[in-house]
């Protein structure tokens, strides 16, 4: 969801939007527009906040998906919120402010085998509860699985972009022709338009254990090297899904049973810094200006958008 370097977006989007949300600062970009450190009005908290702009029906689909999303675990970054004023739409979620793996793999290259056994375990506990919830994310790669920052101690890493998410094995999801995901990282039925399967995230695991063990990216890995976590690395990598790691759980057993060194781990720096500082606006301004009701007129239209997407992605029935 956040990359590593912050990136200036060609025009601002208005200071608040929707009444709610304090844009501070462009912290990166994601698939469906730019995302921006925040403060919520309502609470005083400073989150992240995907900004949608000008929307094509594809991307307000994604949209509709990502903000359906509720799966709350230490693991997970999931949307909390969301909010639309004219043709701008947003999705509020934590801040996570300490890059991401992609950033540490670019940064620091093949990573010691104690701190990729750390990192791939807790992927597959946010993953274990993402399958739980009847999801697969889909598109697991090291630019999603973002780091908090941390002064010391092993890393804290956080599945998010959900953006390409479906329910479990659902045809409903199958009407766009081609593969869902990131080259490299779909599993091979994945990538040949497959239903989505949990077994689809775990190959992606190992994709991402790889390169974290190589520090090669997929186009370039070829065989899995002797490595304390080669047994689980192999059994993810496994190109049919039917002997493949089947569930997140018997990938964790698996992992926990491996004689890996410990984590040498070196703190994740808060790559974001300190929040700029923006004027809160005053309890009740605004209210009932020409803006104001625009807004929440917006967003009344939007809740009816979003109900109506909603309905024929699940198949509802009015």
């Amino acid at each position: 969801m956040l990359s590593g370097a912050p990136a200036r977006a060609a025009s601002r989007p208005p200071v608040v939007v929707a009444g709610r949300y304090r844009l501070l600062d462009q912290v990166g970009t994601g698939g469906m527009g730019s995302v921006w450190r925040a403060r919520d009005e309502r609470t005083g908290d400073h989150v992240a906040v995907k900004v949608l702009g000008r929307h094509s029906a594809a991307l307000l689909a994604r949209f509709v998906r990502e903000q359906a999303v509720r799966v709350r675990h230490p693991h997970v970054v999931a949307p909390h919120g969301w909010a639309a004023e004219d043709d701008l739409v947003v999705l509020a979620m934590e801040l996570v402010p300490g890059g991401s793996v992609a950033d540490l793999l670019r940064e620091r290259g093949p990573l010691d085998a104690g701190t990729v056994g750390v990192l791939v375990e807790q992927l597959l506990l946010g993953l274990a509860a993402v399958h739980a919830a009847g999801l697969v994310h889909r598109d697991v790669k090291p630019a999603n699985l973002l780091l908090e920052a941390s002064a010391h101690g092993e890393p804290h890493l956080r599945l998010g972009d959900f953006g390409v998410a479906a329910p479990i094995a659902d045809r409903r999801f199958t009407t766009v022709p081609g593969a869902i995901g990131t080259d490299g990282y779909m599993a091979p039925e994945q990538a040949r338009g497959a239903l989505p399967e949990p077994t689809q995230d775990l190959y992606a695991v190992g994709r991402v254990a790889l390169e974290m063990v190589t520090g090669l990216r997929p186009d370039r890995q070829r065989d899995v090297p002797s490595h304390p976590l080669r047994p689980l690395i192999e059994r993810l990598l496994v190109a049919d899904p039917a002997q493949r790691l089947a569930t997140a759980d018997a990938a964790l057993r698996l992992l926990r049973r491996l004689d890996l060194p410990e984590p040498q781990c070196a703190p994740v720096p808060d790559r974001l810094g300190p929040a700029p500082r923006g004027r809160r606006t005053p309890a009740g301004a605004g209210v009932g200006t020409r803006t104001d009701w625009a807004g929440w007129l917006a967003v009344a239209g939007l809740v009816g958008v979003v109900a109506g997407c909603l309905c024929l992605l699940l198949g509802w029935a009015p």
